[in-house]
């Protein structure tokens, strides 16, 4: 009686398995890494919206770093290993008719693409907080959309956003409208309240941009736009317009201070006790520097006036975000 030797090419390949199974052990670790790293590559996270948007992010950076990783690993070891002897021209074998491979690199883009899809899903319908948009007739409508036809817009299963504050967007310039008359230059939020805000543009379309809040939505031109969101980190963040509005859409910028709520009452009461003036404005000076060179250069659209503000934004204060 006779004992079967074992296969030659068996310990080989069972070395090729553990080498594969540790290449992608490694791969997942990396990919796990980079998808807690980019967590730190954005913005402080200042607002309810912020968490489900940064792990949505965080998911498809680890899904990105781990088909990444592997292909450059795959890559790297057929340089390292598996190249051809020097002055081989041949072709390499040809390979069809692997219904099994076919099978797995459809598979597996189409679990990856229903994944983050499944995700994208969910976080959008957590952050459904953009109430409805009405047409208004003509800018000056839109600017002041508490009246006329965009008193429609006021939610009647929640009175607090019937007093939302009026969000202005115009070249270049932003000015907010508090429920007690207050005018500022930038825009004031208690912290861990809800804050419902009324958006319009007065002449082109502006972005209204706050990357710790992880918030952008678009301004248009004869519509007025109802938005919510709950600040919940106190600081002074900065708003942007993300849209090119013209020459000096970049100056467009003001901040967000986001606040105690004690603090932030005692703020209005503080800011309707000062008199109205001409608010701080970049667009304004560049174009009185350009005309002041000879009005050389590109045309551009003049500059709004400046609008007439309690309260103006401090270029030179610090902010995050």
């Amino acid at each position: 009686m006779t004992t079967a030797s074992p296969s030659p090419g068996r310990s080989p390949r069972l070395w090729g398995v553990l080498l594969v199974l540790l290449a992608v052990l490694a791969d997942l670790a990396a990919s796990f890494w980079m998808a807690a790293a980019s967590h730190h590559w954005l913005p402080v996270p200042a607002s309810a919206a912020a968490a489900p948007v940064d792990n949505l992010f965080a998911l498809e950076v680890g899904i990105g770093s781990f088909i990444f990783f592997g292909c450059s690993g795959v890559m790297l070891w057929t340089l390292l290993f598996n190249r051809a002897p020097k002055y081989d021209l041949d072709n390499g074998d040809p390979i069809e008719g692997n219904l099994k491979l076919e099978i797995v690199w459809t598979l597996i883009p189409l679990v990856i693409v229903m994944l983050i899809a499944w995700k994208a899903i969910d976080v959008s319908t957590t952050l459904s907080t953009l109430g409805g948009k009405v047409r208004v007739t003509g800018g000056h409508g839109a600017m002041h959309g508490a009246e006329g036809p965009a008193a429609a817009l006021e939610a009647a299963d929640d009175p607090a956003a019937a007093e939302p504050i009026e969000v202005i967007g115009r070249q270049w310039s932003w000015e907010f409208i508090y429920p007690n008359g207050v005018h500022s230059s930038e825009l004031h939020l208690p912290e861990g309240q809800r804050s419902y805000l009324r958006l319009s543009a007065t002449d082109v379309i502006h972005g209204f941009f706050v990357p710790a809040f992880r918030l952008k939505q678009d301004l248009i031109p004869g519509s007025v736009i109802d938005y919510s969101l709950i600040p919940t980190r106190a600081g002074r963040y900065r708003l942007r317009d993300s849209m090119f509005s013209g020459g000096y859409f970049s100056s467009n910028q003001t901040d967000v201070v986001v606040e105690p709520p004690e603090q932030y009452a005692a703020w209005l009461e503080q800011a309707l006790a000062q008199p109205l003036r001409p608010a701080a404005n970049a667009a304004t000076d560049l174009y009185a520097q350009r005309l002041a060179r000879g009005d050389r250069g590109w045309a551009t659209v003049p500059p709004a006036p400046p609008p007439l503000v309690h309260v103006s934004a401090d270029p030179a204060a610090s902010h995050e975000g």
